[in-house]
């Protein structure tokens, strides 16, 4: 349970209809098979010690009785066994039958908690058997030892990990237009349990899992839910043994339909409860005094991970979906750029393109906010500055670009002016430092200014999200602009966005130009080039940029600590990078995040096109004096 994971499953098992001892049997076999696959948390059918279809055998005191003896033999069993285990089965209580889920642990039954609504209508006749339990609560007794607390508003809290709380609902419950699990989650339970007999029809499972799915998302939570199969009366229905497990929105695992026994997913409930964190509105109507909390105590043992952690989570890793991902941020910030351009009445856009990804993206995109205009791309004022370590294939493909996109070229070459500055400044050329960098992104920033208020224009920003992250950018250099573009945009997107651009112009030499800068690597060229070729490589200099990104997005979207990134990153890109490579850059990453903050706090606008930003303005309000030390230390730890 390492970090907040915490592995569950899901598990039908074949049972036999009202033979109670069968089915106990064959519920205590696959208890012991979740403990052997090290899930935690396991989730039984709904009346699964009985059956659920026993129909009017309901009502015969030797069933209801035995079912009763079985679970109490079933929670004696979970003794040598470390999990929480719900389980359902009929149960009277003062004259009437309720239809419950049995949680169950370290030989106990924690709790009862009852069905609140009863399906009648169509093929299920519950209200028939049952009745609802919305009024339950206290305790009862099972027997002359056995005391239990019952009702709907049970949360069970793991010592262990205290983050993990689970509450459950039954089968219809979830489809009523208020389940209860709405009230279990705002009280703080963010695992629900879905304890299910839900018949098959043509089309229905589709309608469960977006269920299922859908409700995970809305209380953000994670979501199990476990529907009877194999074994229930056929007489006129037929029960497929859905089972699904979800998480905030994802579905994390499926069963197969027709096939019988166990799922399981690791799901992260310290990534749950910071989202709610983060979600303000989410917990400003919270009531736990309402609910009854029972503690129960797992192993805390580290979770050997089965999820799927994305390797590269701002990209979409299937094309169709990813396609349309790139044609809505491409969207997003031409109509930024757009409003931007419309309300100043400008005239102009000005850009600096260097033949490298950023900038290409940021005259794609204007070009874009152009045609939406309904403007003359020749009012595009795209200017290349060749300086010291400019190389002759990024100079060509820059005019390329311009031309290609009918857009007015313009160029500066910066040299002169650079070597006047620094001879002004007491600069040795020879001294290739940060000055001697920093000086050349000062001078371009410069001139695109000075155009664009010659021109009557602005300057269109090119700087991408994680090199802001990192700080890689000159501060009043290519740091400052007039509107920035790709502000938001990571850098292991930028590329798929050219790409995406690539792929569906229909200008051949736009298109050859367009795949020639995805193949040059990522540089800022500021140092003299060797024998034409870049000398200066930014993923040799600050890491892999696919590492970062990776870092980034789990560090400000679900604020995890480094160490559990570390694990995650290792688990995503262990078979690409070494443990040493990872730490290594991580380091890099928090040192340069904390140092650089200066930089964030004084981003010009942009538009925000995903969930992960650093405008000071709207996502990242974070003091620029912020000592990362806590973070080193984690790290140093490892």
């Amino acid at each position: 349970m390492k970090d907040g994971f915490v592995k569950v499953a899901a598990i039908t098992p074949s049972v036999k209809v009202a033979d109670v001892e069968y089915n106990g049997a064959q519920i205590r076999k696959a208890m012991s098979e979740a403990v052997e696959k090290r899930a935690k948390v396991v989730v039984f059918p709904e009346l699964c010690i009985t059956s659920y279809t026993c129909q009017d055998l309901f009502h015969q005191e030797s069933l209801i009785n035995s079912a009763k003896d079985e679970l109490i033999k079933i929670a004696e069993y979970s003794t040598k066994l470390d999990g929480l285990f719900f389980v359902g089965l009929p149960m009277r209580i003062d004259g009437a039958l309720y239809n419950m889920a049995a949680a169950i642990s370290e030989g106990k039954i924690l709790g009862l908690v009852p069905k609140i609504y009863m399906p009648n209508y169509n093929e299920f006749y519950e209200a028939r058997h049952f009745t609802p339990g919305n009024h339950l609560e206290g305790t009862i007794q099972l027997n002359k030892d056995i005391e239990v607390n019952v009702g709907t508003k049970l949360i069970f809290q793991c010592r262990d990990l205290p983050e993990l709380k689970v509450a459950a609902e039954i089968c219809e419950d979830l489809w009523v237009p208020n389940p209860p699990s709405t009230e279990h989650a705002i009280a703080g339970a963010n695992l629900i349990v879905n304890l299910s007999a839900s018949d098959e029809l043509t089309g229905k499972s589709g309608y469960r899992r977006e269920l299922v799915v859908n409700q995970s998302a809305r209380l953000i939570c994670a979501y199990v839910y476990c529907s009877a199969g194999d074994g229930e009366s056929t007489q006129d229905v037929v029960y497929s043994g859905q089972r699904l497990i979800a998480e905030n929105g994802g579905l994390l695992r499926e069963g197969e339909p027709f096939s019988w026994g166990m799922i399981t997913a690791d799901i992260d409930v310290k990534r749950l409860e910071a989202d709610r964190c983060r979600m303000t509105t989410f917990t400003q109507t919270s009531d736990r005094k309402n609910y009854t909390w029972i503690p129960f105590t797992l192993k805390d043992e580290v979770t050997k991970l089965e999820r799927f952690i994305d390797p590269r989570p701002f990209v979409p890793s299937d094309k169709a979906n990813r396609d349309r991902r790139c044609e809505e941020i491409l969207m997003i910030q031409a109509s930024g750029l757009k409003k931007r351009l419309e309300h100043i009445n400008c005239k102009t856009a000005v850009i600096g393109v260097s033949g490298g990804l950023d900038s290409t993206l940021a005259l794609l995109v204007t070009v874009k906010a152009f045609d939406l205009l309904g403007k003359d791309h020749k009012e595009i004022i795209g200017v290349t500055m060749p300086g010291f370590g400019t190389t002759g294939r990024t100079y060509d493909n820059a005019v390329k670009q311009i031309r290609n996109l009918g857009c007015t070229f313009k160029e500066i070459p910066i040299n002169e002016a650079v070597e006047v500055h620094f001879r002004d400044i007491g600069q040795d050329m020879s001294n290739h430092d940060v000055t001697y960098e920093n000086g050349q992104a000062r001078e371009r920033t410069q001139i695109l200014m000075d155009v664009a208020n010659k021109e009557g224009g602005i300057v269109i920003g090119t700087g991408d999200l994680s090199e802001l992250a990192l700080g890689w950018a000159t501060y009043n250099g290519d740091h400052m602009s007039m509107y920035a573009v790709n502000v938001s945009i990571p850098k292991t997107l930028v590329r798929y966005l050219v790409q995406y651009y690539a792929d569906v112009c229909d200008n051949e030499e736009l298109k050859q130009t367009l795949s020639d800068v995805l193949a040059t690597p990522v540089s800022p060229e500021l140092i003299p080039a060797k024998d034409g070729v870049i000398s200066q490589i930014t993923e040799d200099l600050v890491g892999p940029y696919e590492l970062h990104d990776f870092f980034l997005y789990h560090m400000l979207r679900y604020g995890a600590s480094p160490s559990k990134i570390n694990r995650m990153a290792n688990y995503a890109l262990g078979e690409k990078y070494n443990y040493e490579t990872i730490l290594k850059w991580e380091k890099v990453f928090y040192k340069r995040f904390f140092a650089q903050q200066f930089k964030r706090s004084c981003l010009p606008d942009g538009p925000k096109v995903g969930s992960i930003a650093v405008s000071p303005r709207g996502d990242l309000r974070m003091p620029s004096d912020a000592c990362g030390t806590l973070w080193m230390k984690e790290l140093d730890n490892l």
